[in-house]
């Protein structure tokens, strides 16, 4: 495995004790009915769409920034000084 597999393997494993203490069982609990677990599934998924939703924004409003900043028609690398055009 490698170490970003590993990393997910102890994030669940974490995830999997936090579980046990805030709701008292494990995902082997028999007392949710299949449609249950189709809803819950549902809900985690949605809760993603809106996290994702939230990152895509974020990063949408970012490059809307830097592109702002360089209407100039400078290269991003391009570096001006106020001696730029002096002759010597």
């Amino acid at each position: 495995m490698s170490k970003i597999e590993d990393r997910v393997c102890r994030k669940i494993l974490e995830r999997s004790k936090v579980g046990e203490s805030k709701y008292g069982t494990t995902m082997e609990r028999t007392d949710l009915s299949r449609l249950d677990w189709l809803i819950h599934a549902q809900e985690e998924a949605m809760d993603l769409a809106v996290y994702l939703q939230k990152l895509i924004d974020e990063e949408k409003k970012k490059k809307l920034n830097e592109d702002s900043r360089n209407q100039s028609g400078f290269p991003k690398w391009t570096r001006t000084s106020s001696l730029d055009g002096l002759e010597g």
